[in-house]
């Protein structure tokens, strides 16, 4: 193959289609590119041998940045800085390659002409078209404006854009006596000059077929879902037709969290007690709720059997993917409420899309028209003017209508450490955060620089964290075998129940996360030494894979057994019905707000790892009291500020980072997620409603 950089449109088609192909393979063997791009490079030339190279580029590129998390690819953005369209870390690395580069196969292309050559291809669909004919339906490719889509993920993203623009345009009837009742939902006093966003969003959410809360850690999500719920069910069970209300999670972690959280509130809300037995604090993941066909991508409900309710609030769903949120619309009926809780500044889903931080791009501003500033006023009873408070409301699109940011933190004071570090870090303030972290300023906050890979520091920390009330694994560990029961306790003692409740709890006083799963920072080996220094101490015994203390995470869901992808269990030894012996088991939460447990043989589990160290995404919809976040001693494509803001406030009340070499920290900060996207762009044009 010619290794001159040549502009790309120089090359003639017909022989350089073929050439592609094998630099295309050069790609994937340097770990530029994947092989699943390569081979649909491949089928795309199969079905169209005159393909235009430029298009077949172009398609291997779209096929590549769903592994970015991106919905299309950016034709402008690609042409500015081609090679990262794929996964080259530095032009150093071509000339160790000695192959060409996306920059030099893009060199002199004109927009203009790489968009002709698209929008006249048989393998791409032009959006605009109206053609309804088999042939442009069955097209692999669409191009939307400079957008260029995988035919998939085009028809997700207008499968959102369809849905959410029908309810966002559907109201509800606003009850006459709401004021009244938001008065005595919502009677805390707060300091003067905050508004009570609780308030304002529990009314919007109350008037709306759609609604998106935002907010972090402490700002009172779990409040507002309560508080919501019992206001909407209280005239429907005085109707005495109570609103069939679900709640989901993305996560079993997610949803075990939620469970408990809600339950919670229950206790201390004021309401009736038919009320309150009328609100669910039953919380599945979406996967279960939509009932989902194990090995394929279908669910049992969906736009032809939707689900039977009349409100779905799903929580962390800043998780949810494009696919599954096109699912998850599929199957509402369409007078049913829905209410999306989540971090906007959290990390966006595995898979591609980021629908959640999508919806919430402008939440920030609170672009509310003057109708809806009015509105609002009217139900809270109070005047935003006098605060001088105004400026929060200037958008005139109905999206905007529906979203609220909420703002004040009841867990992170102004002086906590973990509030001040999450909001530098979430400004790109790499000097203030790195002030918080080396000055030793506050109590909550530790910092440990390793000097060299086997620096025991680190294994210290894991194993005994701070001191006596900062804990690391030896606390629950510890707990294991000073709480157990004693010997002659019958297997079928409560006890037996609330020992492995008991350990569960303790497990999650500490928990490290880490970056990635492969080197020598990542989970797979720190895992594993954290398991031998266990053993060195005698902390855990055995040198078999199951053994007494192993904690372990559940990778993928497992109907069969009732337990979802990232529930976490403890191995234990139970006395066993009829004999004296004691049977090794793992305990599981129940994940249904009641603070069950449930027993598993190791036998029966298939998809699992050991859980002392867990990637930052799995740890999502969780909480730790003491978190301790481990990065990698290089850069990699994953660190980014959403990544450390995330793993900082998993922490409840203390956080500890630690680096392998300095630096590290500094350049994730500045870098930010950015997923490619067309589906902002449609809703924002969506025109105003008014309240």
């Amino acid at each position: 193959m010619n290794q001159s950089p040549l502009p790309f449109v120089e090359l003639m088609p017909l022989s350089y289609a073929a050439d592609l192909i094998k630099l295309l393979e050069r790609w994937v063997d340097i770990g530029w590119l994947r092989a699943l791009d390569k081979v649909f490079v491949i089928f795309l030339y199969e079905l169209d041998p005159q393909a235009d190279p430029l298009v077949l580029l172009a398609a291997a590129f779209t096929s590549y940045q769903l592994s970015y998390g991106h919905v299309c690819l950016d034709l402008l953005e690609t042409l500015n800085a081609p090679n990262f369209a794929v996964s080259l870390t530095s032009v150093g690395d071509q000339q160790a390659y000695a192959v060409l580069l996306p920059s030099q196969l893009l060199n002199g292309l004109d927009y203009s002409k790489w968009h002709h050559a698209l929008g006249s291809s048989r393998l791409v669909e032009l959006s605009a078209n109206d053609n309804s004919s088999k042939s442009a339906q069955s097209r692999p490719l669409v191009l939307s404006g400079k957008r260029l889509y995988l035919r998939r993920y085009w028809t997700y993203e207008r499968r959102v854009d369809t849905a959410l623009r029908l309810r966002i345009a559907s109201q509800k009837i606003v009850p006459a006596d709401l004021p009244q009742r938001l008065n005595n939902m919502f009677n805390q006093s707060l300091p003067s000059g905050v508004i009570d966003w609780q308030k304002l969003a529990c009314a919007i959410a109350t008037c709306s077929s759609f609604s998106v809360i935002t907010g972090g850690p402490g700002t009172g999500k779990t409040t507002i879902v309560v508080r919501l719920l019992a206001l909407l069910q209280e005239p429907a069970v005085k109707a005495g037709s109570p609103l069939r209300i679900r709640l989901a999670a993305p996560t079993g972690k997610a949803a075990a969290c939620l469970a408990k959280s809600i339950s919670q509130q229950l206790n201390s809300l004021n309401v009736s007690l038919s009320i309150r037995e009328s609100i669910t604090t039953q919380v599945t993941t979406i996967h279960r709720l939509l009932g989902s066909y194990p090995n394929t991508r279908h669910f049992r409900h969906n736009i032809s059997n939707p689900l039977l309710l009349d409100m779905l609030v799903v929580d962390e769903a800043s998780m949810i993917d494009l696919e599954m949120m096109a699912n998850l619309l599929d199957a509402l009926p369409s007078y049913a409420r829905l209410v999306l809780l989540g971090d906007k500044y959290q990390l966006a889903s595995v898979e591609a899309g980021a629908v959640f931080s999508n919806l919430c791009r402008d939440a920030e501003a609170d672009g509310y028209s003057p109708a809806t500033c009015q509105w609002l006023q009217a139900i809270s009873g109070k005047d935003f003017s006098i605060n001088d408070l105004q400026e929060y409301f200037t958008a005139n699109y109905s999206l905007a209508q529906q979203v609220i940011m909420l703002r004040y933190s009841r867990r992170f004071s102004e002086i906590s450490g973990i509030g001040q570090l999450a909001f530098w870090v979430n400004q790109q303030n790499v000097e203030e955060a790195c002030k918080l972290l080396v000055t030793h300023s506050h109590k909550d906050l530790f910092y440990l620089r390793l000097k060299n890979e086997h620096d025991d520091a680190f294994i210290r920390l894991v194993i005994d964290g701070h001191n006596d009330k900062i804990y690391g694994y030896r606390y629950y560990l510890s707990l294991l075998h000073s709480t157990r029961p004693a010997l002659d306790t019958s297997c079928d003692d409560i006890a037996w129940i609330h020992w492995a409740q008991q350990l569960l709890y303790s497990f999650d006083a500490f928990r490290l996360l880490c970056v990635v799963r492969k080197g020598s920072w990542g989970v797979e080996q720190l895992n594993l030494r954290i398991t031998t220094a266990l053993r060195k101490l005698r902390l855990i015994t055995g040198n078999k894979q199951w053994y007494e203390g192993r904690p372990v995470l559940i990778t993928s869901n497992d109907y069969c057994l009732g337990l979802m992808n990232g529930d976490i269990g403890i191995a234990l030894k139970l006395p066993e019905s009829g004999c004296d012996l004691q049977v090794l088991r793992v305990a599981f939460p129940r994940n249904n707000g009641q603070a069950g447990v449930r027993f598993v043989l190791p036998s029966r589990l298939n998809d699992i790892e050991t859980a002392y160290a867990m990637t930052v995404h799995k740890s999502q919809g969780s909480e730790f009291a003491h978190t301790a976040l481990i990065l990698p001693d290089t850069l990699h494509s994953v660190l980014t500020k959403e990544l450390i803001y995330t793993g900082i406030t998993r922490a409840k009340h203390w956080f500890s980072l630690i680096e392998p070499r300095s630096g590290i920290f500094e350049e994730a900060i500045r870098r930010k997620v950015k997923r490619v996207s067309g589906l902002m762009l449609e809703l924002s044009a969506t025109p105003n409603k008014t309240y």
